[in-house]
C-alpha cells in the first residue's frame, strides 16, 4: 500500500515510515499541510495518516479540503489531542478513523488493515505505469513493453520508489533511506551501483531511457529527459 505520512514531528514520522516499510508498505512523509495537499493531489495514495497540529495548515483543514475536493483517500488521523470532542471533530472533518498517541504499532496496522478493506470507490492502486513501463505491486513484477523484467527484490524497492513519483528527483540520501533503511552509511556508493543494474535491464534493451541523472542531485525516471 502506498502511504503518506503527515509529521512534523521528525522521531514520530521516522519510526512510523521504517516500521511501515519493515510490512512491505511504500511510505512516504511530509512535514506540513501544504505540502501534504499537493502531495496527495498529485500522487492519490492509498492512505493517508495525518497528524492534527500541523504548520501552515492543521490536519482538520487539510481533512476538510480533501473531502469538498470529492478526494477518497483514507485518511487515518493521529494526534495527541484525546478528548471525546477532539475526535468527534476530525471524524466529522472527514477522518476514516481517529488513533491517540502514543499508540501501539501493532493497533496501528489493525486499523490500516480494515481501512484497506471497507467497501466504497475507495480502491489500492496496484499497478504503476510510466509510459510503456508498468509494476504490478500486488505481483511484483515489473515489464515493459509487454515484456518481462527479471529484477531483484532490491531493484523492484528502487523502482517503485521512483515510478512512485515520475519526474521527482530523488538523492542518493532519500533512496538510501526508503530503499535500505536509514542506517545506511551516505557514502557508500549502493546507489549508484543498483540504479546501473537497473538501467541495463529497464532501459539498454529499449530506445527510449526512462532513468535520468541530474548530476550533483540525484536520480529520477520520466519518459522524456529533462
Amino acid at each position: 500500500m502506498r502511504i503518506l505520512i503527515v509529521e512534523d514531528e521528525q522521531r514520530v514520522a521516522t519510526f512510523l515510515q521504517r516500521g511501515l516499510k519493515a510490512e512491505g508498505h511504500f511510505a512516504e512523509v511530509v512535514a506540513d499541510g501544504h505540502s501534504a495537499m499537493q502531495y496527495i493531489t498529485t500522487q492519490n495514495p492509498d492512505l493517508v495518516i495525518l497528524d492534527r497540529m500541523l504548520p501552515n495548515m492543521d490536519g482538520l483543514q487539510l481533512c476538510r479540503l480533501l473531502r469538498a475536493q470529492k478526494m477518497s483517500t483514507r485518511i487515518l488521523m493521529l494526534s495527541a489531542m484525546a478528548e471525546v470532542q477532539d475526535r468527534v471533530d476530525g471524524l466529522k472533518a472527514g477522518a476514516d478513523d481517529y488513533l491517540v498517541k502514543p499508540f501501539a504499532f501493532e493497533e496501528l496496522l489493525a486499523r490500516i488493515e480494515v481501512l484497506s478493506k471497507r467497501e466504497g470507490d475507495y480502491k489500492i492502486i496496484r499497478i504503476l505505469k510510466v509510459g510503456e513501463l508498468e509494476l504490478d505491486l500486488e505481483q511484483m513484477q515489473a515489464r515493459r513493453d509487454g515484456q518481462a523484467l527479471q529484477l531483484t527484490a532490491k531493484e523492484l524497492a528502487l523502482l517503485e520508489l521512483m515510478m512512485s513519483a515520475p519526474q521527482k528527483v530523488f538523492s542518493r540520501e532519500r533512496i538510501l533511506t526508503n530503499v535500505w533503511g536509514i542506517n545506511e552509511d551516505p557514502l557508500t556508493n549502493v546507489v549508484d551501483v543498483y540504479i546501473r543494474r537497473l538501467r541495463r535491464k529497464v532501459d539498454d534493451p529499449f530506445a527510449t531511457k526512462y532513468i535520468h541523472t541530474l548530476r550533483g542531485i540525484g536520480y529520477y525516471l520520466a519518459i522524456h529527459e529533462a
